[in-house]
C-alpha cells in the first residue's frame, strides 16, 4: 500500500509517499480502506521531533491521527462490523492514517454518522474529541455556564464551540478580527477581537479552554471565576495561580473513546455540529497540506483525501 513516512526528524522534506506492507488485522482488530485522513499538528510535531512520545529509534513511522473509511477485513473477534461498512476512528499511537489502508481496534472504531461525508468526516475524531475531552471530561463544563474558549476558529476550537452551545453553556470565544462572523455562525454568543483585550470584556466565567497558551493563558486567570478551572492542550496551568483562584488547572492529551466519538456523531446526525473543511489535498501533497497547516492560519480542518 502507499503511505506517508518519516525516516528522520526535520521540515516537510523527510515525508516520503511509499509502498510498505498493507498491515494484517489481529484479532481484536479492523483493517480499514481509508478514504479520506485529517491533518493535525500533532503530525507536524511528530515529524519535526517535538512530540516526545515518538522517539528516533521508533522511525521510521505513518503520520496521521483520524481516518474515515470502509472495513476491509475484521479480525476473528471484530465481530461489531463487517466489510464494506463506513467508519471513522480516532487512532492510537502505533498506527498512522496518512496511508491506503490502516489497522484499529474495534474497541476505538465507531460507524460514519449517515449525514456526513467521508471528507467531513476524517476532519472530526481527533479535533471533536480533544473539544469534549477538554471542555466536559476535564472541565465538567454543564448548561448554563459559561465558557471562554481561546483559538475558537480552529481545528479544535470551532468543534468546541459548537460542543460548548449543543450541551447549553454560554461561550465567549477569542478569534482573529476577520474569523468574527466565523464564530457567530458556529453559534458563539461572544466573539472576542484577539487585538484588543479579553480581559475588558469577560468576567467570571466557569472554564477557561485554552488551545493557544503563553501570555494568553496566564492572562485568562483574571477572568476565571473563583473555583473554576482552567483546562489547556498545551501547557500545564500555573499551580500557583490555580491555589490563589482555589480554582482547578489541567493539562492534557486526548485520548480514543468510542462512546464519546458515537456521541459527537449524533450531534453531525441532527445537524448541531458540523466540521468546517479549510482544505483538501491529495495523499501524495502531503507536505503541502502539512505547510498550510503550519504556517498559515486555517478556519477548522484540512484533510487528505486519500481514495474514493
Amino acid at each position: 500500500m502507499r503511505a506517508v513516512t518519516i525516516h528522520e526528524f526535520g521540515s516537510t522534506d523527510v515525508l516520503r509517499v511509499e509502498e510498505v506492507p498493507t498491515p494484517e488485522p489481529r484479532a481484536d482488530e479492523v483493517l480499514i480502506r481509508v478514504h479520506t485522513a485529517s491533518v493535525n499538528p500533532v503530525d507536524y510535531k511528530i515529524r519535526s521531533g517535538q512530540y516526545p512520545p515518538v522517539r528516533r529509534e521508533q522511525l521510521p513511522v505513518v503520520l496521521g491521527r483520524d481516518v474515515s473509511g470502509t472495513v476491509e477485513r475484521c479480525g476473528s473477534a471484530a465481530t461489531n462490523f463487517q466489510p464494506g461498512e463506513a467508519v471513522y476512528a480516532l487512532l492510537d499511537h502505533q498506527h498512522g492514517g496518512y496511508a491506503e489502508f490502516v489497522i484499529v481496534k474495534q474497541r476505538d472504531l465507531v460507524h460514519k454518522p449517515l449525514q456526513t461525508n467521508f471528507v467531513e468526516a476524517a476532519a472530526v475524531p481527533l479535533a471533536a474529541i480533544t473539544a469534549w475531552q477538554g471542555l466536559f471530561d476535564q472541565g465538567h463544563l454543564q448548561s448554563g455556564q459559561h465558557v471562554l474558549i481561546h483559538g475558537g476558529a480552529g481545528g479544535v476550537g470551532h468543534f468546541a464551540i459548537q460542543c460548548a452551545k449543543a450541551r447549553g453553556a454560554r461561550v465567549s470565544t477569542t478569534v482573529l478580527k476577520h474569523d468574527l462572523e466565523f464564530a457567530r455562525e458556529l453559534g458563539a454568543d461572544q466573539p472576542i477581537d484577539t487585538a484588543g483585550r479579553f480581559e475588558n470584556v469577560v468576567r467570571e466565567v466557569d472554564l477557561v479552554f485554552d488551545l493557544i497558551g503563553g501570555q494568553t493563558q496566564e492572562r485568562s486567570w483574571a477572568v476565571l471565576k473563583q473555583g473554576g478551572t482552567m483546562v489547556s492542550t498545551l501547557s500545564q496551568p500555573s499551580e500557583s495561580q490555580a491555589l490563589a483562584h482555589s480554582a482547578q488547572g489541567r493539562h492534557y492529551m486526548a485520548q480514543p473513546n468510542a462512546e464519546e466519538l458515537q456521541e459527537i456523531g449524533v450531534l453531525l446526525d441532527t445537524g448541531k455540529l458540523r466540521p468546517h473543511i479549510a482544505a483538501v489535498f491529495r495523499l501524495e501533497d502531503a507536505a503541502v497540506a502539512q505547510r498550510q497547516l503550519e504556517t498559515q492560519h486555517n478556519r477548522g480542518k484540512i484533510v487528505l483525501h486519500v481514495a474514493e
